[in-house]
């Protein structure tokens, strides 16, 4: 008796629980009947449903992001841009996701990215590299939402947002690219070098110049000096000699006797009885 009173406990608590389901903030939730959709409007909280008969399918209803592959796309100038985006995206008509996509969530961005990218060609068809890489890309954005979202809305799914990670050019124009810019960049580099050059040549032209101006105005100067200097020392000996002729005879004779025997090994030829000699012979030079 008390075992199939436990087995009956057993029995009703597996089956309460299997008729009791949660829905959570972040999920929406289909509830079956023998495999058909019987409901899909459930608010967040504890619900139930018919063991064995019902059986219930959640699904997230936050943003979904996905990274879509990088993409070539041509211009309206017929120019190849390589695009690289992301796609944001979330549920919100479960029954109509569930029908149109089989529940699949993979599926669903499949076919959410094919639409989008044939939006982003469309929409860079229709403008030239400019518009698309600065001038229009928010128009870009909002034109591809709005077509997108029109196409997307039997899924019932909604796109939230497009957004253009990058825009290159391919691997192979971007190395052109790239040459062309090294090519530009060395030549004015050469340019900057040689005016820098030529700059420096003035200035070190200029600065020869300079000195020798400053050269020759000194020399002029200091020969203006030694010119005036000397006629001084002209005047003062003038002078000099006008007071004592005979005192001036006598000191520029030891001047002329020092400067000559200057010496020990010193030899000079001359006569004993010239001049040169007055003032050995006598201390009046006579």
């Amino acid at each position: 008796m008390k075992l199939l009173v436990a087995i009956a406990v057993l029995v009703l608590g597996i089956i309460g629980s299997a008729s009791l389901f949660t829905v959570n903030e972040t999920e929406m939730a289909i509830l079956f009947k023998w495999g058909k959709i019987e409901r899909s409007d459930y608010q967040p909280g504890l619900h139930f449903q018919l063991p064995f008969v019902n059986n219930v399918r959640k699904f997230d209803k936050r943003i979904q992001t996905f990274d879509a592959k990088p993409e070539d796309y041509l211009t309206e100038e017929k120019k190849i841009l390589v695009v690289d985006s992301f796609i944001q995206w979330r549920i919100n008509d479960v029954k109509a996701f569930y029908v149109s996509m089989r529940g699949d969530m993979d599926i669903a961005q499949e076919r959410i990215a094919t639409i989008v990218k044939e939006g982003l060609r469309n929409e860079f068809g229709r403008r030239n590299m400019y518009e698309v890489i600065s001038g229009e890309r928010h128009i870009i954005m909002d034109d591809i939402n709005k077509s997108a979202n029109k196409d997307v809305k039997s899924f019932g799914v909604r796109i939230v947002d497009v957004r253009i990670k990058r825009i290159e050019f391919p691997p192979k124009v971007s190395d052109k690219i790239f040459r062309r810019m090294e090519t530009e960049r060395t030549r004015i580099a050469k340019e900057l070098r040689a005016q820098g050059n030529e700059s420096a040549n003035k200035i070190t032209a200029e600065a020869d110049r300079q000195v020798t101006i400053l050269k020759a105005d000194a020399f002029k100067e200091a020969e203006t000096i030694r010119g005036e200097g000397d006629a001084k020392a002209a005047d003062i000996y003038a002078v000099a000699y006008g007071k004592n002729k005979e005192f001036f005879t006598f000191y520029r004779s030891l001047n002329a006797y020092q400067n000559t025997f200057g010496s020990a090994a010193d030899i000079m030829v001359v006569e004993p009885d010239s001049d040169f000699f007055n003032y050995f012979k006598s201390i009046q030079g006579k």
